[in-house]
């Protein structure tokens, strides 16, 4: 299918009403397909919304330069929307103190699991340094990561798309990975979604319940102070 070839789309494509009235609406024609399949984790709501977008744009021949730029109200909105976490976390603050250990373990693990697992996996398979270096902060939120990546020698742009394919797929396999193990703890759950799946595996995790979206809120947080300081200290230390 050809793109459109219209001056005028092109000019009204760089306004920021219609990339932000072509991305809500894509949303939330996600959130009604995976409710009416029974709230399906293979339909996404974000892996959903990415592909219409990007049919969209390819649709319309959009640069995709072009959209971010007018599309930018969004991205300034996911400050506040992570901030506004800190009410389930406020919620269960005497649930999380009565499970520092539990906190402290899951930090101890996940953290470097899930740099070691993945770097581990891609420097077997031939990965090139800087294919590594961008892939190790790939389970903190894009924000975050995206200023580790630079700080190690990553590749930023590489980084966002390993952030975006983790958290997709915590969020789609983690719940069941959890069930299989014979995990019916929920903090448990909310504390292996955040830190392996960042912002969107909260996001599932949210769905199990408050308890379960607060934890995840706080090993989302944790994991993210946490390897922001000691990966660039680690990656220091290293031989050249």
């Amino acid at each position: 299918m050809r793109p459109l070839d219209a001056p005028a789309w092109q000019q009204l494509a760089g306004l920021p009403s219609v990339a932000i009235g072509a991305t809500v609406p894509a949303y939330v024609i996600a959130l009604r397909l995976q409710r009416r399949c029974a709230g399906s984790p293979i339909l996404n709501p974000t892996l959903v919304t990415i592909l219409l977008v990007v049919g969209l744009l390819q649709l319309t021949g959009t640069r995709y330069e072009t959209y971010v730029r007018s599309a930018s109200f969004i991205h300034f909105m996911l400050g506040p929307a992570v901030g506004l976490l800190a009410v389930p976390l406020f919620r269960q603050t005497a649930l999380i103190r009565a499970s520092g250990v539990v906190i402290a373990i899951a930090l101890a693990i996940g953290l470097p699991a899930g740099i070691v697992t993945a770097v581990g996996l891609a420097w077997l398979l031939g990965g090139h340094a800087e294919t590594l270096l961008s892939l190790a902060p790939k389970s903190l939120t894009t924000g975050i990561a995206i200023g580790v990546s630079q700080a190690i020698g990553g590749v930023p742009a590489l980084t966002a798309v390993f952030v975006i394919l983790t958290g997709i797929i915590g969020a789609v396999c983690g719940p069941a990975t959890v069930r299989l193990m014979g995990i019916s703890d929920v903090r448990i759950l909310g504390l292996a979604m955040g830190i392996g799946s960042h912002g969107i595996g909260t996001a599932r995790a949210f769905q199990f319940g408050d308890v379960a979206g607060a934890f995840s809120s706080l090993g989302m947080s944790l994991n993210g102070v946490l390897t922001a300081v000691l990966l660039p200290l680690f990656i220091t230390l290293l031989p050249a």
